[in-house]
């Protein structure tokens, strides 16, 4: 699903005038969003999953329900990233929980660069659910300033992915409002931003250096995974709050497979790994390292 994608709202937004989610209609849409993106839609999120999905109804031409369900069970995988889209609400931000990144730069950077010296070595870091975009740029940022300051030739490279086609959109044009980079500092907003102009006035856009170090990609964390790692570490931040246990279980196991020795998980505020996983050790608020 898309990463650091929450399930929004509480289902009290008023619903535009439209057809009515029947209990089979609803009764399919969430075993078949379990099934493919991993997320228990209770009882309570009715309402909300038709309000979102009037909209997607529309887009489509297709007058009910039962419709976009038969849409659903002819193409699942063309009308996947859509319906994750409609669901979710991406909440994302540059340099969200600052901790992470402060470990990152001041600890981790260091000791990978130290160990990684030749231009053969490789240096890679996922964001599973991107977004947007703003989690691995920022992450871009203070990579591309450790290499910059180390003079390090390391093949270092970032893999942004998320489900969602409208996020993934954003985050490989790399363009933002202004005010959407209240967590960047003024040096490093004039250092790894394009101001626009003309009709860009009011956005900025990121620095051509940030979108080398970082490939965005679709990927659907519950399907096959084409890549083989290993990396240095994952971001999956805010992705699974809403996932249920087993499937917590299963996407840990394979993000140890696909760390290095000792490499670093890291979650979002309000999730845990407690009880899922004996791969790891909490290092930090929300850090996991995976064990020797």
């Amino acid at each position: 699903m898309a990463s650091a994608s929450a399930l929004a709202g509480d289902g009290a937004a008023a619903i535009a005038a439209g057809p009515s989610l029947g209990d089979a209609e609803f009764r399919f849409l969430r075993e078949f969003v379990h099934r493919h993106c991993g997320i228990a839609l209770s009882e309570q999120k009715r309402q909300l999953v038709q309000g979102r999905l009037q909209r997607r109804l529309r887009a489509l031409g297709l007058k009910d329900y039962a419709a976009y369900c038969e849409l659903l069970r002819n193409d699942p995988v063309g009308e996947l990233g859509e319906l994750a889209s409609a669901i979710s609400t991406n909440v994302t931000a540059f340099f969200r929980e600052a901790h992470h990144y402060e470990l990152i730069e001041r600890e981790l950077l260091p000791q990978w660069l130290a160990h990684k010296r030749r231009a053969e070595d490789r240096l890679r870091i996922w964001s599973a659910g991107c977004s947007t975009g703003e989690e691995p740029y920022a992450l871009a940022m203070v990579l591309a300033e450790a290499l910059a300051h180390t003079g390090s030739a390391v093949d270092a490279k970032i893999l942004a992915t998320d489900l969602s086609p409208q996020a993934l959109s954003v985050a490989r044009e790399g363009v933002y409002p202004l005010d959407r980079l209240g967590g960047v500092g003024e040096a490093r907003r004039r250092r790894w931003f394009l101001r626009g102009e003309g009709e860009y006035e009011g956005y900025a856009q990121v620095h051509p250096r940030l979108r080398e170090l970082v490939s965005v990609l679709p990927l659907n964390l519950l399907h096959e995974w084409p890549m083989q790692g290993p990396f240095d570490a994952i971001f999956c931040r805010n992705v699974v709050i809403y996932f249920d246990q087993p499937t917590k279980q299963r996407l840990f196991a394979r993000y140890a497979d696909l760390l290095s020795p000792g490499g670093y998980l890291f979650l979002g505020h309000s999730e845990s790994m407690l009880g899922l996983s004996d791969a790891f050790e909490l290092i930090g608020r929300t850090v996991y390292r995976k064990r020797a």
